[in-house]
């Protein structure tokens, strides 16, 4: 699927992939598919930072567009506030407060921004529509 092939009604939408490769855009991206994934979180400076309601077309590691979510709760929440229910929202690893910590210890410091008291952007969404071709390559 490209671009093109994106339903006219989410053609002006902003798109992104979630992570920072291809390996782990597919691993997210999976979790989003399967409902385990219903949470992210950001640095609050980055472009994608977002609003209840807002819509967004999720790509795979490839660029492919797979998927669009919906915003639906906006947060900001220092690295040390983010408690286990959004851990567990965010469906990653086992899912617990301590694996959401380490993991993303090592997200943010791979991009040279983690500190102990970082502000986060925390959204929690909805998967709106799965687009035909929704595998993730392997």
């Amino acid at each position: 699927m490209s671009a093109s092939d994106v339903p006219e009604q989410y053609r002006g939408l902003r798109s992104f992939a979630f992570g920072d490769g291809p390996r782990l855009a597919d691993e997210l991206l999976e979790l989003v598919l399967k409902g385990v994934k219903t949470a992210t979180c950001s640095t609050e400076d980055e472009p994608n930072t977002s609003t209840p309601g807002e819509r967004w077309i999720v790509l795979d590691g490839r660029g492919t567009p797979r998927c669009v979510i919906e915003s639906t709760e906006v947060t900001y929440r220092r690295y040390g506030e983010v408690d286990a229910a959004f851990a567990r929202d965010e469906g990653e690893g086992d899912c617990s407060l301590a694996y959401w910590r380490e993991a993303h210890r090592e997200y943010f410091g791979r991009q040279g921004k983690f500190s102990e008291d970082m502000m986060l952007m925390c959204e929690r969404f909805r998967l709106v529509e799965t687009f035909a071709d929704h595998r993730v390559a392997s």
